[in-house]
């Protein structure tokens, strides 16, 4: 049985882990919502009316969707699941590879729709090669995100975090 010191300690890391998450959300939810300014005000300054020839009117979406929606999501199951607790290093992994893979996907779209937009050649091997790797970095995070949620499904069903006492109470 976990002693009431240790019960707290844990509690505290879930409590920082969870801000953590809600925080890094919050700031892809930011960037998104500006993301979304920028298009508009760059492709007005510039003219653009055909506005869906470049890759920056998916900024907007890219950083809501895959930053703030994912991260709001993971942040329900780590709740419902305890993740972190069941499986501790995968869900860093998770954690840092999906965050640099947004960043780095949703930097790659901002920097070659701002390129297409001024009227420049945005079709580099380098600039596509960085957006790949942004992609490959977005795939592992979601491979380690569904090794992550097998693992805390089972051993969610088959341990309790609860005391002994605490469990018998709750079923009936």
């Amino acid at each position: 049985m976990p002693s009431i010191l240790e019960t707290s300690r844990f509690l505290n890391e879930s409590r920082q882990f969870m801000h953590r998450l809600l925080s890094t959300s919050f700031v892809f939810a930011f960037i998104g919502v500006f993301s979304g300014l920028y298009y508009r005000e760059f492709t007005k300054a510039f003219e653009m009316f055909d506005r869906s020839a470049t890759q920056l009117p998916l900024v907007h979406t890219h950083f809501l969707v895959l930053g703030f929606i994912v991260l709001l999501i993971v942040s329900a199951f780590e709740q419902l699941f305890d993740l972190r607790h069941h499986a501790p290093k995968l869900f860093g992994w998770f954690y840092w590879l999906w965050t640099i893979g947004v960043i780095i996907t949703g930097g790659m779209m901002l920097v070659k729709g701002t390129i297409a937009i001024q009227g420049l050649d945005d079709s580099s091997p380098a600039l596509a090669g960085i957006a790949g790797l942004g992609h490959m970095t977005l795939t592992a995070g979601l491979i380690v995100l569904f090794l992550l949620l097998r693992k805390g499904l089972t051993a969610s069903s088959t341990h309790s975090i609860l005391p002994e006492s605490e469990t018998l109470r709750r079923t009936t």
